[in-house]
């Protein structure tokens, strides 16, 4: 935001129950959760965790320089509070005040959200409308209740774009969310079997990602899978014009985006022709990704069907994709060693469609490695899945039968489930161990070429493996 004074935050907050207390004073132009990222002017919202109380560290945002806190009680630090009965609540009220009173000027608002992909997806958006304005988007996966008003309050008089990643564990999660942000155009990727255990299935998961095209205008843009039957019958929750992205045969809506004449690199970066159609025309470009994996061409298609909706010119977006590069860290982030073993660090989080997607991907690099070392071999370490609830167990299993029906060489499991996933790899004769996470790096025999994909879920904390093994360069150097 711009810097205000703590009464214009408190008007822009309205009709919310919150209240200044002590002198006014300018603040801004940040707002931060965390003291330690509290800079001068900053609004330090203080907000109550499990662990750790937020109000305790108000008088250390202030030594950093922060001029305000918002919260749910006066603290100690010697500067105005805002307080309302609940922090997460006044942070919301805020971001909605500021993203209101900048779409009054002419801000563009755009959410995506996808049981897998969003993350990768919103950086490459992010990319492609930088490349025409100021814009604001969420640093990693700031994608919940608190990211998401977090990322809205940076929007100042300059943003052109705001960009908003939207995560949901339940029915509702989303349109709070959008009641956030106002959204002028909604990107729903897929419909898949993350916290199918929270859900409780795939037709409630869909209800709940549709919540991001539901509250469209009517002159407002609800951009599509057209490949994922689920998504695709969000079209009819929402009066907002229909933009369909996918890779088959396109029909209908009011704009088309498709890709054709995919092809791979030996380091699994796609190349293919953006290709947009409308009533009045169609137009192509040529699009060369530096990021990793053939499932990257759907995210790039979502993202340039959003920035055409936004009306963007096609060559603009095809140069932006071009140019992008991985934002976020722990996605599909290759490691090339010196002794030419690939590190694919893809260990930020999992789900069954997600651990699909990365297997296929660190077979793929194999492949290409393999032109120079037809001995190379996949080295798959996979961590639980969590939040599949009963499922959990079988949803492992089949993990290890998938590993196998990829072509991985060698497996090695990590976590609660992973006598699940050994014992799945194991029924299509994949060798396969369990192991603890500490153990993994030093176990591995790796060779030039060999291709080992790092990938679980965020409690597991597999990134240390993928550190430790891309800290081997050197003894290999």
């Amino acid at each position: 935001m711009r810097p205000r004074m703590m009464s214009e935050l408190v008007d822009l907050m309205q009709p919310a129950a919150v209240e200044l207390f002590g002198d006014d004073a300018q603040v801004g132009p940040d707002v931060v959760i965390d003291n330690r990222e509290a800079g001068p002017g900053a609004v330090f919202v203080a907000i109550p965790g499990e662990r750790v109380d937020g109000h305790r560290f108000a008088e250390a945002a202030v030594r950093s320089g922060a001029g305000g806190v918002i919260g749910m009680q006066v603290t100690e630090a010697d500067v105005p509070h805002i307080l309302a009965e609940d922090s997460v609540q006044a942070l919301s009220w805020l971001a909605r005040g500021i993203v209101r009173e900048a779409r009054a000027r002419g801000l563009l608002s755009i959410g995506v959200t996808g049981s897998s992909g969003k993350t990768s997806t919103k950086d490459l958006m992010a990319q492609v409308f930088e490349a025409a304005g100021p814009t604001v988007a969420p640093a990693g996966s700031q994608n919940n209740e608190v990211g998401v008003p977090l990322t809205a309050c940076r929007v100042d008089d300059e943003t052109s774009f705001l960009i908003s990643e939207m995560g949901a564990r339940g029915v509702g999660h989303i349109a709070w969310l959008t009641s956030l942000v106002g959204l002028d155009i909604g990107v729903a990727l897929n419909v898949g079997r993350a916290h199918v255990g929270e859900f409780g299935g795939l037709e409630v998961t869909a209800r709940a990602k549709s919540e991001i095209v539901a509250d469209l205008p009517a002159d407002g843009w609800a951009v599509l899978n057209f490949d994922d039957p689920l998504v695709a019958a969000m079209r009819e929750t929402t009066q907002a014009r229909i933009a369909w992205f996918g890779e088959g045969e396109l029909e209908g809506g009011d704009l088309r985006v498709t890709a054709r004449d995919v092809t791979l690199n030996p380091l699994s970066q796609p190349s293919f022709t953006l290709h947009a159609s409308d009533a009045s025309a169609e137009r192509s470009a040529g699009v060369s990704l530096s990021v990793i994996g053939r499932h990257q061409v759907s995210n790039a298609l979502a993202a340039a069907a959003a920035a055409l909706a936004a009306g963007l010119e096609l060559d603009l977006i095809a140069s932006a994709l071009s140019g992008a590069t991985p934002r976020s860290q722990w996605r599909m982030e290759l490691h090339p060693r010196a002794d030419g073993v690939l590190i694919l660090n893809d260990a930020y989080n999992a789900n069954p469609d997600s651990m699909a997607v990365a297997l296929r991907t660190a077979v793929e690099l194999a492949a290409g490695t393999r032109q120079e070392h037809p001995e190379a071999k996949v080295v798959a370490v996979l961590g639980d899945m969590l939040e599949l609830g009963p499922l959990s167990a079988d949803l492992h299993r089949e993990l290890g039968r998938q590993a196998a029906d990829a072509g991985v060489n060698e497996l090695v499991a990590v976590g609660e489930f992973a006598d699940d996933i050994v014992a799945g790899a194991e029924e299509e004769h994949l060798p396969a161990r369990a192991t603890v996470r500490d153990l993994v790096a030093d176990s591995l025999n790796l060779g030039p070429g060999d291709v080992v994909l790092i990938k679980g879920s965020r409690g597991v904390g597999l990134e240390t493996v993928a550190a430790e093994l891309a800290a081997q360069d050197g003894e290999a150097s």
